[in-house]
């Protein structure tokens, strides 16, 4: 599939904000030819099918600027970049088997082209070998760090299934797995590098909480981009949360805002995954003329804001521009 002009442009921004670590950068992805290059084959041939589908590697563009941020000189940044890669790896080859989904970033998911038993494994060989590489150098705070954000991953995980086809989802509850589901591990690659050496250790609840401000802000902009992105850009189907049971944040508001016959209309889209009852069309017209969509983006807003204003205690330069200036354009995607 083409890129698209706008994820072209996309692309192109974010290499500019994480210039300063394009370096690094390119040594995470050699690290991944070399972990992949004795593994398994079919352990090889998925995981790099879906490390190389068009990820734009946020998660360890993190890792690397806070290091850099904050004086760190060794090799620990470039491997621990590539365990948050491969942690998020796994939870998008586990997340797509349990919703069935058929397409990831415009191309067939792992599942669709293996089968669910091999992708299955497979995620869980990098889980399990991410754990594997934080011990081979003792890293034991690094992995308690790590297996926390996996553990609330996991957790919120269980809680979306809960809920799954479910109207009556409160927003505290769609926040919570919010939390646990996308914001732990963005809060894990930002404090990580504290771990890395004892004169920074103090910044690391700091990092943590700058890290799910700009992780939270990240999912309620995806949760636009549901309604507002063309097929073509997103690289999934429009409303695909909606059709595979998710209640996200702008269909929670919209629920407060239309009569009981609407509610029905859409609890049979939840039911069924197709939109029989109501039209795709009359469902994006309420979304978009109902306010909610400014809604969440003025949330969204305030959570980048969070983030920035946090970001101001840590240590001065290019680098903790760069880090607000990404807050700022995760944003920017949805605006």
């Amino acid at each position: 599939m083409k890129a698209t002009v706008s994820s072209l442009k996309q692309a192109r921004q974010i290499r500019q904000v994480f210039g300063p670590v394009l370096d690094r950068l390119d040594e995470v992805e050699k690290f991944f030819d070399r972990e992949f290059k004795s593994a398994q084959p079919m352990v090889r041939d998925v995981a790099t099918y879906v490390l190389g589908s068009g990820g734009k590697r946020l998660r360890p563009a993190l890792v690397l600027l806070v290091s850099r941020m904050l004086g760190y000189k060794g090799e620990r940044d470039v491997r621990y970049a590539a365990v948050l890669e491969m942690i998020h790896t796994a939870t998008l080859i586990h997340d797509d088997i349990i919703d069935e989904s058929d397409l990831r970033r415009g191309q067939p998911t792992a599942n669709n082209t293996w089968g669910n038993q091999t992708t299955v494994l497979v995620g869980d060989w990098l889980y399990t070998r991410t754990m594997d590489l934080c011990l081979e150098l003792g890293d034991v705070e690094v992995m308690r760090v790590l297996t926390s954000a996996t553990l609330r991953m996991t957790e919120g995980e269980i809680l979306a299934d809960r809920v799954r086809g479910r109207l009556d989802v409160e927003e505290s509850t769609y926040m919570d797995i919010t939390q646990r589901k996308t914001a732990e591990l963005f809060a894990a690659a930002c404090a990580l590098p504290a771990l890395f050496q004892p004169s920074t250790l103090h910044l690391t609840e700091g990092l943590l909480e700058f890290g799910r401000s700009v992780g939270i802000s990240f999912q309620l902009v995806d949760d636009l981009l549901d309604f507002t992105a063309v097929r073509s850009d997103l690289g999934k189907p429009v409303m695909a949360d909606l059709l595979e049971g998710r209640v996200t944040l702008p269909i929670i508001l919209l629920l407060r805002r239309v009569d009981g016959r609407t509610r029905d209309r859409l609890a049979e889209v939840l039911a069924s995954g197709s939109f029989d009852a109501i039209s795709e069309e009359e469902v994006l017209q309420m979304v978009r003329t109902s306010g909610v969509l400014d809604e969440v983006r003025q949330r969204a807003y305030a959570h980048a804001a969070d983030a920035a204003q946090r970001a101001q205690t840590f240590p001065p330069g290019t680098e903790r521009d760069a880090l607000i200036h990404a807050s700022q354009l995760l944003l920017d995607r949805g605006v």
